[in-house]
Order: structure tokens, then C-alpha cells, then sequence
């Protein structure tokens, strides 16, 4: 009676060890690195400006590494939890949005980093989110006198600035919330400025946003001003922990 009493509490075990395994395996989450639109920074790509550190970053946290370079479309967003599209230099197109869209509505998660603005603008208009038509020009925090590389020290409250008290941007365009679904995580001294004409003044001065968040139907999605914060050789000390906390965000 003992022996088989042991054996029906090995089997119990052994059937419960199986069900958590199956239970970790559904909860793992799967992200989609979006590298269709003419994405020179890969994650599979280790040199300087690569993006193999992120990937590992997301991989640590328990997801499902994923990467297409072909349409976007209802079918490829399938099973994916997350849409991480960075360096774009070709548009996304107008049937991409109503997927990318679609995919928000029913709870999907979007990150968005911008190289340069016009492949992501229209995109980025459909979340109520405008960027600016020149790169942001900083007056203090600057990287070795270059006002386009500076630390972002003005952070708000958010999961993505968890233990942060700054980060750098490496030529990072001012990005506006347009609507109440939308709102600023990180921004500019009030000192900041952009030419918008291309004579090398400041024709706009004031505080600009480098990170967005919002929300769009059951689905959250956050803009980042520049792509460089996530590339190899900046991925370092708060940068770094700026895409852990993404990882996370996106998770949750």
C-alpha cells in the first residue's frame, strides 16, 4: 500500500512538473522586429550600429525572438504580442497601417523608433502622434559639444523610466502628442531647439518630447524619438536599462 502510495505522489509530480512547463511556454511572448522597409540596423547584426544587443535584452526576458522583411500584414501579426519597427527608411504603407491598427485595437503592443520621420509619419499620424521636420538641437547635457547628441533628464513617472534619471539621444526628432490618448514620458530642457527652415536658427525654441506613450483601442504603443538609444555601441548604462524596462512594458 506504501509502494503504491509513492508511486500515484511520483506520478502527481511528474504530472504537475509537465503542466508547468506547458504553462510557461503559453505565457512566453513573442516579438516581431520589423526589418520589411529598408532597416540598415538588424538584430541579428553585431557591429557598432546592430541591433544583436537588443535581441539578446529581449531574449533574456523570456521572449520569442522574431524577425520579417516582408509585407505587414493580418496573417504575420498572428500569435505576435509585440511590433517593434526600427530605422525604417522606407514608408509604411496605408494597407500596413490599417493592420498595424487592427492589431493595436485587439491589445497588441507597438514600439516605434524613428532614424528619420517620413517612413513612420503617416503611421504615427493614425496614433495621434506628429514628429517634427528637423532633428532637436539641445543647449545643455550635450555629449562632447555635439547639440544634437545630448542626455534626456526631464522623465516622468512610467514603467519605461523605472531607475532612470536620464538617457542619450544621438540625433532624435521632436515627437507631439495630438490627442488625449497620448502622453510625453520624456522630454527636452525648454532651452531645445529645431531649425525648421534650414538656416541653422532656432526657428522653434521650447521643450520637445522624446518619448510618447498611448494607448489605441485595448493596445498601448510608445514612440522613441531616435533609433540610435538602441544600437550596439549605445546600448550602454541608462540606455540599457531604458531597453530592459521596454522589454518589460511591452510584456505587461
Amino acid at each position: 500500500m506504501i509502494a503504491h502510495y509513492r508511486n500515484f505522489t511520483r506520478y502527481l509530480l511528474v504530472v504537475c512538473f509537465l503542466l508547468s512547463l506547458i504553462s510557461c511556454k503559453n505565457d512566453k511572448k513573442t516579438v516581431l522586429f520589423e526589418e520589411g522597409h529598408g532597416q540598415l540596423f538588424k538584430i541579428i547584426d553585431s557591429k557598432n550600429l546592430g541591433l544583436s544587443k537588443l535581441s539578446t535584452i529581449f531574449q533574456n526576458d523570456a521572449w520569442t525572438v522574431e524577425t520579417s522583411n516582408s509585407e505587414i500584414t493580418d496573417e504575420l501579426l498572428n500569435d505576435i504580442d509585440a511590433l517593434v519597427i526600427t530605422g525604417a527608411f522606407k514608408s509604411i504603407t496605408q494597407n500596413e497601417i490599417g493592420v498595424i491598427k487592427r492589431f493595436l485595437e485587439k491589445g497588441g503592443k507597438l514600439a516605434v523608433m524613428l532614424h528619420i520621420g517620413p517612413p513612420v509619419a503617416a503611421l504615427l499620424h493614425n496614433v495621434n502622434v506628429s514628429i517634427s521636420n528637423g532633428v532637436i538641437h539641445e543647449t545643455g547635457n550635450l555629449i562632447i559639444g555635439n547639440d544634437i547628441d545630448f542626455k534626456v533628464v526631464n522623465l516622468n513617472i512610467h514603467e519605461l523610466t523605472n531607475n532612470l534619471n536620464d538617457f542619450t539621444v544621438y540625433g532624435g526628432w521632436a515627437l507631439l502628442p495630438t490627442n488625449s490618448n497620448g502622453h510625453v514620458v520624456a522630454q527636452t530642457s525648454t532651452k531645445s531647439w529645431i531649425d525648421l527652415n534650414g538656416d541653422n536658427k532656432a526657428d522653434a525654441q521650447q521643450s520637445f518630447a522624446t518619448i510618447v506613450v498611448g494607448t489605441f483601442g485595448l493596445g498601448e504603443f510608445v514612440v522613441f524619438s531616435d533609433d540610435a538609444i538602441f544600437q550596439n555601441m549605445f546600448l550602454k548604462e541608462n540606455n540599457y536599462e531604458l531597453a530592459q524596462n521596454l522589454a518589460q512594458w511591452l510584456a505587461n
